[in-house]
């Protein structure tokens, strides 16, 4: 028997999707046959890819061969893709990675435009944290990315966000046109553990105050939640505050940090070709 795409394909979307049902979902095909091609693929090979106790994960095994599998699968999709490209408009589906606050402000808007503009393209969002987009588009998961703060590479700069104080609408600095964030001190603070941490420590470094957190929230829910409940105050990005609702408010701090959010494929493998259209249509947006 002779190892196929088909195999690859269906090894790497079921470490993707979590499941054989998932995976025959996202590659429109019957999970029978999901099932059938990884076992072909173990046959191949000669050796077992996945544990199916519970939600199947890869083996030491499939771990070592998961990011040729990847990487295989990935070149003959842009393959493919290229040549549609050349037909016409980008075609394919893209895989992108954005941090919550990204996916709730940002995204919305640009996937409808997106649409419109490049109607056959698919996109499929991977919403994480600051550290796992990174790691996603690094390792492959996502074949592009909203990243934050990331080093000098291809991409667009989608928003320079500054950090506010987050605050109850009726608490009594809520109508301030800027704040100090040592005058949070009188107040239980609440540090959000997203990937926000550096920024909010940077902000505290500026204004020689020490960061004494009394709760950590990695959850932008929670950290709402306990912010409406009289719990504490915080400071979390400025997009933060598309999804607040009036009891909440953002306040400016004196002290200002901004994070970077750059839309980008990876930096070392070749981008699929619906992600360079997509970034190009980004950077026309704001040059616009």
């Amino acid at each position: 028997m002779i190892l196929n795409l088909a195999q690859l394909r269906s090894f790497v979307a079921v470490v993707d999707e979590g499941g054989f049902g998932c995976a025959a979902r996202a590659l429109g095909i019957s999970q029978s046959a999901v099932s059938h091609a990884v076992a072909a693929l173990e046959r191949v090979l000669g050796h077992q890819v996945l544990t199916r106790v519970g939600e199947p994960s890869p083996t030491e095994f499939g771990e070592r061969v998961l990011a040729h599998a990847r990487s295989a699968v990935a070149a003959a999709a842009a393959i493919r893709d290229i040549a549609d490209e050349q037909a016409g408009l980008p075609t394919g589906t893209v895989r992108l990675a954005a941090p919550p606050t990204v996916c709730q402000s940002l995204l919305p808007q640009l996937m409808k435009r997106w649409q419109e503009r490049f109607p056959n393209v698919r996109i499929r969002v991977f919403e994480g944290e600051d550290d796992e987009v990174a790691e996603w588009l690094g390792q492959g998961v996502a074949d592009a990315a909203v990243l934050v703060d990331p080093e000098p590479a291809a991409g667009v700069l989608l928003a320079e966000d500054a950090f506010k104080a987050l605050l109850r609408s009726d608490h009594p600095l809520a109508g301030q046109d800027e704040i100090d964030v040592l005058d949070l001190d009188d107040d239980p603070f609440l540090l959000s553990c997203g990937g926000c941490e550096r920024h909010i420590r940077e902000i505290y470094r500026q204004a020689r105050g020490r960061l004494t957190p009394t709760h950590r929230v990695h959850q932008l829910s929670t950290l709402l939640a306990m912010v409406r409940a009289e719990v504490g105050v915080s400071i979390t990005p400025g997009l933060v505050g598309s999804v607040l609702d009036p009891q909440l408010v953002l306040v400016p701090l004196r002290q200002r940090v901004v994070r970077r959010l750059v839309l980008s494929g990876p930096s070392q493998r070749p981008w699929h070709p619906a992600v360079r259209a997509l970034v190009e249509d980004a950077r026309g947006l704001a040059a616009a």
